[in-house]
This record gives structure tokens, C-alpha cells and sequence, in this order.
């Protein structure tokens, strides 16, 4: 093979390596991975996606928490809420979910804060904090405009930022937050008592969401939480919205439960004061128009994923 050949074939290479590489976006949600710095002595890196509608902002924001899956945590795929995302983007919102330390290809390690999960949420919430420091500085965001969205340990997460009270967050959305210990005594009741300690210092309101057959909290768990919450202080309001397919715990990412909880979240964002309804400049992030809408049958009630064929 001649030298123009062999260079040839190099470039090729290289290219095919950079493809390899390069993360996997969503080109029509406008999917991006940004790398965002966490200030500090060890200048922790933080994998993040953004989802961005068209146009130059500023867009009222919506930063969405991850949950924490079994297993070491530098092994969680990176998080990617595209159906949420599609909510967020209808209303005009550019969406951030980052990858708290220690998870995928964020830096650092996962503290866990042992049987401390008061702590524990404390820890994850400074990340959240670092990534809003980030968004706020960007001329697309509305620093005026934010909320602060979380599932499972990602909704923990998402009470425990509450006590920053940060300028701009204007509400907080809970799915199913709680991180379950059960290697630790009384690890129930530490969860209800953490919750009351975060709602103590936290003046912004919040929205709930748990159902009957989570497999992480039952509901004398989320119930206990949710009183011991407002008895601190805090201004919850609950979603209990009974069974949900197999296991009400993947309501959030699951198709099926967005006829749950896009309502209610519509309500309460009007409520607070932040884009509620479907703006026709960015109605194109539902889906495909072309997309084929079912005709009603009734063949099961819209929260039993289980009865899907």
C-alpha cells in the first residue's frame, strides 16, 4: 500500500473511532451531552444532556434528576428522560439532566453517606447546584424560571436541593424519591425524618408522586414522608394515584403514566406560575404528526401497563 493509501485508510479509521466515540443523541429533540465542571479542589467533571428547543431563549428551565440503579453507579447508563423531555420541550423549556458524581461518565465517586440518607441527599443536591450555577450563567436560560424534577433517588435528591432555596427555582416535582436502605435499621422512618429536616428550611412548593405497588415505598413509607414533610413546613401537595402496572415505582418513565402525571404537573406549574400549556412554536416535540392516533376501545384503564398486548 502507497503512502497516500496508507493515510487514507488512517483517516478512515479515525473517523470510524470518532463515530464510535460520539454519544448517542436525539437530533430531533435537539439532544446534546455537555460537560459541566463542578467547582472545587478536584474540578469534578459532570456528564450532562440538555434537550433545547428551537430558537435563541432565554427558555424557562426544567433540570431533571436521575435515579440510582443497582450496581456500581460508574456503570449506569447515562440519563436520558426523551418522554419527559417532549413534555418540557411542548412548553417551551430547555431541559438539563445531569449525572450526579461518581455515575456514568461523571467524575469523582459516589458518596453514599452510609446509613445516613439525610446526608446522603444533602451530597447529591451540591451537584445540582453546580449544574444550575452553570445553566444560569447561558444566555438561552431563563434564570428567572426554573424547576428542579427528580425520580426515585433523583426525587430525594430533589427535596434535599429544596433547602438552598436557589434564586429562579420556582418549584419542585417528586417521583417516587427516596432511596431504600434496607441494610439499615429503621431506614423508613430515617427517610421521613429526612424529609421533615430538608422541608424545615425549604420555601419553595413541591409536588408529589407515588402509587400503591412501588416496589422501593409502600405507602405507609411515601404517606409518612409526605406528613412529616408539611409538618415541618414544607408545602407538598400528593399525588397517591393508587396501582400502576406491575410496579407503580416506573410511572415516570413509563408511556402509559404520562396520562397520570402530565395533568397534574400542568396544574401545578400553572399554579406557580410557569409555562403550562402546549405552545404551538414547539408542538412538534409531541411526536411525529404523522403518527396515527388509536381509537378508544376501554380494553383496560390507562394506568395498567400490564394490560398492554
Amino acid at each position: 500500500m502507497d503512502q497516500k493509501a496508507t493515510a487514507f485508510a488512517l483517516l478512515l479509521l479515525a473517523a470510524a473511532c470518532a463515530v464510535a466515540q460520539a454519544p448517542e443523541t436525539d437530533i430531533a429533540l435537539s439532544e446534546t451531552v455537555r460537560t459541566i465542571h463542578k467547582p472545587g479542589a478536584f474540578g469534578i467533571a459532570l456528564e450532562t444532556t440538555v434537550y433545547m428547543p428551537d430558537g435563541a431563549g432565554p427558555f424557562p428551565v426544567a433540570v431533571i434528576n436521575h435515579g440510582k440503579a443497582n450496581g456500581d453507579p460508574r456503570f449506569q447508563a447515562r440519563y436520558r428522560p426523551a418522554q419527559a423531555a417532549r413534555y418540557f420541550l411542548q412548553r417551551g423549556y430547555a431541559v438539563v439532566a445531569p449525572m450526579r458524581q461518581g455515575f456514568s461518565k461523571s467524575g469523582g465517586s459516589y458518596i453514599s453517606g452510609g446509613c445516613n440518607v439525610e446526608s446522603n441527599g444533602r451530597v447529591q443536591a451540591e451537584d445540582v447546584k453546580a449544574v444550575l450555577d452553570d445553566v444560569a450563567a447561558q444566555p438561552w436560560a431563563d434564570k428567572g424560571r426554573m424547576l428542579v424534577v427528580g425520580q426515585s433517588h433523583g426525587g430525594w435528591t430533589t427535596l434535599a436541593f429544596g433547602q438552598q432555596n436557589y434564586p429562579g427555582v420556582r418549584g419542585l416535582v417528586n417521583f417516587a424519591g427516596g432511596l431504600r436502605q434496607e441494610q439499615c435499621p429503621n431506614w423508613k422512618q430515617a427517610l421521613a425524618g429526612g424529609a421533615a429536616s430538608y422541608a424545615r428550611d425549604t420555601r419553595v412548593p413541591s409536588i408529589w408522586f407515588y402509587g400503591d405497588n412501588d416496589s422501593y415505598f409502600d405507602p405507609p413509607t411515601f404517606h409518612a414522608m409526605f406528613d412529616q414533610y408539611n409538618a415541618a413546613g414544607g408545602q407538598a401537595q400528593l399525588v397517591a394515584y393508587g396501582r400502576f402496572g406491575a410496579d407503580s415505582h416506573s410511572l415516570f418513565g413509563s408511556r402509559a403514566g404520562t396520562a397520570i402525571w402530565q395533568p397534574e404537573l400542568s396544574h401545578f406549574l400553572k399554579a406557580i406560575g410557569m409555562p403550562h400549556e402546549v405552545q404551538p412554536a414547539f408542538a412538534k416535540y409531541g411526536g411525529r404528526a404523522s403518527a396515527p392516533i388509536s381509537p378508544r376501545t376501554d380494553f383496560s384503564p390507562p394506568n395498567d401497563e400490564t394490560k398492554v398486548p
